[in-house]
């Protein structure tokens, strides 16, 4: 099985508050991460990222440098997933009134680097990539899936 590749967004409003998503239909886990998704062929990261969050989230963004290289994967399976983070830009406020039309985000939120340590969230480095020094590219290596 081949690597599936996803783009993600790192974007900080302007109380210093990251945008979190619960990617889990029905909220059938506790787990929360950056918005984003799955890359179409024949189309850049940035559009392919812009979309997703449109999606997701409802919100427009522009897309800036990648920031973090993530990968994880399903020994189960063979799923495997290599996600690459780009710190983001919000072009307006999130909307209050909004529905993922594929149905796979069942909650969107901004929270503290305090409210992010209580929740149960991936990849670990979430934080270290939002609030930490700027430039440069993490990197994450290969990790088993979570649920």
């Amino acid at each position: 099985m081949k690597p599936r590749l996803a783009a993600r967004a790192v974007i900080l409003d302007p109380s210093d508050r990251l945008l979190v998503v619960n990617a889990w239909p029905g909220g059938v886990s506790d787990l929360w991460c950056a918005p984003g998704g799955g890359v179409q062929a024949g189309t850049g990261l940035p559009e392919n990222l812009a979309r997703e969050v449109m999606e997701e989230c409802g919100l427009p963004i522009r897309v800036g440098e990648p920031c973090l290289v993530n990968e994880f994967h399903d020994p189960a399976t063979g799923f495997h997933q290599v996600d690459i983070y780009f710190r983001c830009i919000a072009l307006g406020p999130l909307p209050a009134r909004w529905t993922d039309p594929e149905g796979v985000v069942s909650e969107r939120r901004f929270v503290t680097a305090d409210e992010l340590a209580r929740l149960r969230h991936k990849p670990d480095s979430l934080a270290a990539v939002a609030w930490g020094a700027e430039g440069g590219i993490l990197y994450d290596p290969l990790e088993v899936i979570v649920r």
